[in-house]
């Protein structure tokens, strides 16, 4: 088998639950309650810590809530999910930074970047997810 056997034991309803839960906090945070401001600053070469940092503590603060709300025995999940996301975001700006991936040069990259960051973010989703569901 290519993949290692894993447990049954996780409610797929808690699993379906956690994941739209997540999966709507994502779309808030990084869509809706995205400036401009953030979504390009954070990738530039320079003064990208700042919106950064605002974008990801957005995700803090939507996801603490949220998880506040269903399960607040969760509440370090939420950590969890910032440091992983501005991780992801980290890499993704100094990436579309250091090669000029941007939307405006019409960069081939561009797209694809984007889609592997939102996969990114989608699988972390998935894995606390699972994490809930399981616990």
């Amino acid at each position: 088998m290519l993949f290692p056997s894993m447990s049954s034991s996780i409610p797929v309803g808690a699993l379906i639950g956690w994941m739209m839960l997540l999966t709507v906090k994502h779309v808030i945070a990084d869509f809706v309650l995205q400036t401009s401001w953030m979504a390009i600053g954070k990738d530039q070469k320079t003064g990208w810590a700042l919106p950064l940092l605002a974008h990801c503590l957005v995700h803090l603060a939507v996801s603490l809530l949220l998880i506040l709300i269903v399960a607040p025995r969760f509440w370090f999940v939420a950590f969890i999910d910032f440091f992983i996301h501005i991780t992801v975001d980290r890499i993704k700006g100094i990436i579309a930074s250091r090669f000029g991936v941007t939307l405006e040069n019409e960069h081939p990259w561009f797209w694809t970047l984007i889609g592997v960051d939102q996969a990114l973010h989608h699988l972390t989703g998935f894995g606390l997810a699972i994490y809930m569901a399981a616990n």
